[in-house]
């Protein structure tokens, strides 16, 4: 970049030295250019003039002008021969000298505040300069302040995730132990520490329980004593504090003098913390970590593992309220199972009941007329009376079983009378009973079971009621037959086991077992739940139960057995029969030689049938009457003519009049007249204290004849002289 002349001297001399630089130019180039040559030298005046006018200014330019176009023409006039001066171009030269100063000063200007412009700027780089130093150096520190901060930030990021991982894992288990097993694991991988456990603590004995041991500690901790179930007595190792709700961190075990630091420190620890699991305001454990090293817990960590406590004790405290509540739910849910089974039952019952008095009143004749064959016809062939003996041991099973069915939804009373029992001769019994079912109708099939008995002779008898054990034989003899579904072997097996100190036996067995597709452990675990059963809707889930039923009231122990096809095998394990009640009178006994009177009430035709028959075919005159309203008008008019009847049987449950309201009117008529009431709900009416009022005697349907004998020579005596004739008493 180019400086303007200041100096005037310089000024001055400018034009004369620039012309004579032109001068010298021209005669260097004349002597090099070939003579004749039409050279320009008038451009190298041009020039200087312009060098002049550029650098030196107005007057130096225009006296150079001056030199050019007036000195050098006059000078030449004399010697050189030049043209005359041109005045038009001497102007024309002058302007062009003054425009070029101009311009040169234009930019002399121009340059000069560039200069002051650049000048400014640079000052004011450098102060910004110094303030960016500055600036940088603050920013520097605050990048370290932040790095710190930052670092800092991370690890306490990596401390929550860890605190979220832990909490997220204890909160997916229930139970202590795993929730305790996650913690302390990853307290030994994640933070990490050397040794981890966690103890609970019994305020009362005023010691803390090892309760859990970090895989990773296992080694260490049988080094120091403290593996699962040991004892740390609180008062004597300095955890007082930390059992009273502080965190606790010892930095430096070593310089402790407590039998519990001491402990830790020789076993290579050097510093540790407790923090306490607090539950609601109490203390029920502490958390205890340990590394080898000295000061090896920051803030940061003791922090954690504070939060880390709180998370715990409370994840703790919801899986003792889960375990807690889930008790009380399964409380409740088999409550309301037993609530919903007793309601079934209960609706079963009733039922039952109606159907019962149905079954009941079709039995009476059958029974009628069975027992009273038995008894009169002595000329009957062998086979014949055994089908009649076996028509009513069937009779009194199926007796036994409707009177039972209230036991479904009602707890039977434990008024049992038990009687010997041969189960030798039940067995033979029962296989004669089930013929149809294990032998007729598979064979119809195509399929063959093989019956097989193994009894053992002098067999003891057994303290029962033989029409239940049948029963229960049956249902088992079913069962089997049932899981045999391609054939297969029935065995029925009886035997001994054990002595009494008289060397009698002690128990009684008696086995149903079959070769079929036996039980799975879930299946042989629930069998004998009511309503239970792998049959679909062939099965009612009742057989077994009622089987476990019958042993239950008869002191009896049910055993079974089962392997996934193999087989099952159930057994009916009895006490051997010490003392037994006497089997009761047979029907021959009590008949009543005198001749009575008895009006009979039912609204069972083949019921009224059959007993007129058994009661007159024994000497009685009887009166029958088919329903309550009109029992009760035949006895109105046997008062109004002055005669009575020496007893009158009705029935319970009849329509319209039924045999309550039977008895209030016999008692009105006639207060001496005894009533027998007859019911299928007998048992149950003598259990409960519930015979109704002006009822003398309640005997069962199906009646039994030396039951019925025997209360009407009980009510009636033959020595009673006025049984007969006597008038009634109003009452």
């Amino acid at each position: 970049m180019w400086k303007p002349i200041r100096s005037p001297l310089i000024r001055c001399v400018l034009p004369f030295g620039a012309i004579l630089a032109a001068l010298l130019a021209q005669g260097v180039v004349a002597l090099v250019v070939p003579k004749g040559f039409d050279f320009p030298y008038p451009f190298f005046y041009l020039i200087a003039v312009f060098v002049v006018a550029w650098y030196g200014g107005y007057t130096p330019g225009a006296i150079s002008c001056l030199i050019v176009m007036v000195v050098f023409p006059a000078a030449a006039a004399h010697s050189l021969r030049l043209t005359s001066i041109d005045p038009s171009r001497l102007i024309l030269f002058l302007a062009v000298s003054l425009l070029i100063s101009k311009v040169s000063r234009g930019q002399q200007q121009a340059q000069e505040i560039l200069s002051s412009a650049n000048e400014e700027l640079d000052e004011r780089v450098r102060s910004r300069t110094q303030d960016l130093a500055q600036a940088v150096e603050g920013l520097e520190s605050e990048v370290a302040l932040r790095r710190r901060s930052e670092e800092k930030l991370q690890t306490q990021l990596g401390r929550l995730s860890l605190l979220d991982q832990i909490t997220r894992a204890i909160g997916e288990r229930q139970d202590l132990k795993s929730i305790f097993q996650v913690v302390v694991r990853t307290l030994e991988d994640s933070l990490p520490v050397d040794f981890c456990c966690i103890c609970l603590y019994n305020p009362e004995a005023e010691t803390l329980t090892v309760t859990c041991v970090g895989v990773n500690s296992e080694a260490l901790a049988m080094d120091l004593a403290l593996s699962e179930r040991a004892r740390i007595v609180v008062d004597q190792n300095g955890l007082a504090r930390c059992v009273s709700g502080h965190l606790v961190y010892e930095p430096n075990l070593g310089q402790l003098d407590f039998p519990f630091p001491r402990r830790l420190a020789q076993g290579g620890l050097g510093s540790v913390v407790a923090a306490p699991l607090r539950s609601e305001s109490n203390i029920f454990g502490i958390l205890i970590a340990a590394r080898h090293r000295p000061d090896g817990f920051s803030s940061t960590d003791c922090e954690f593992l504070r939060q880390l406590s709180e998370h715990v004790a409370v994840a703790a405290h919801q899986a003792q309220i889960y375990s807690a509540l889930q008790q009380a739910y399964d409380d409740l849910r088999r409550t309301q199972q037993a609530v919903m089974e007793q309601e079934r039952l209960r609706v079963l019952g009733q039922m039952a009941s109606g159907i019962a008095h149905d079954i009941n009143n079709a039995l009476s004749p059958v029974a009628l007329y069975t027992e009273s064959l038995l008894e009169r016809e002595t000329d009957l062939s062998p086979r014949t009376r055994a089908y009649l003996e076996t028509t009513q041991r069937a009779i009194d099973d199926v007796a036994h079983t409707v009177g039972r069915m209230r036991e479904f939804y009602r707890q039977r009373e434990p008024q049992l009378i038990l009687a010997p029992v041969d189960l030798n001769a039940l067995v033979g019994q029962v296989l004669e009973l089930t013929r149809a079912r294990w032998s007729d109708m598979p064979q119809q099939r195509g399929i063959v079971i093989r019956m097989r008995t193994v009894l053992e002779p002098s067999l003891p008898p057994v303290a029962g009621i033989e029409s239940e054990i049948r029963e229960a034989l049956t249902n088992l003899i079913f069962n089997a037959v049932d899981a045999m579904q391609h054939g297969g072997t029935l065995t029925l097996r009886t035997r001994t086991a054990g002595t009494t100190a008289s060397s009698l036996p002690a128990r009684v067995h008696v086995q149903v077992e079959d070769t079929g597709i036996g039980m799975d452990e879930e299946t042989r675990r629930r069998c004998l739940e009511p309503f239970f059963t792998t049959k679909g809707e062939r099965g009612t889930g009742l057989g077994l139960a009622m089987v476990y039923g019958v042993a239950q009231r008869q002191n009896a122990e049910l055993e079974v057995e089962s392997v996934p096809g193999a087989g099952t095998t159930v057994g009916l394990n009895f006490p051997a029969a010490s003392v037994v009640a006497d089997k009761p009178q047979m029907a021959g006994s009590h008949v009543t030689r005198t001749r009575l009177p008895i009006l009979l009430i039912d609204d069972d035709p083949l019921i009224i049938k059959s007993l007129q028959a058994i009661l007159e075919h024994d000497g009685h005159a009887v009166t029958a009457a088919n329903g309550g309203r009109q029992g009760i008008d035949i006895l109105r008019a046997a008062v109004e003519r002055d005669e009575r009847f020496a007893v009158v049987i009705t029935d319970l449950g009849m329509p319209y009049v039924d045999g309550r309201q039977v008895a209030t009117a016999v008692k009105t008529a006639c207060r001496d007249t005894p009533v027998i009431l007859l019911t299928g709900w007998g048992q149950r009416l003598l259990e409960d204290d519930d015979v109704p009022e002006n009822v003398d005697r309640v005997l069962n349907k199906p009646p039994k004849l030396y039951q019925l004998r025997a209360a009407l020579a009980e009510l009636v005596p033959e020595s009673r002289p006025d049984a007969v004739s006597h008038q009634c008493t109003p009452d």
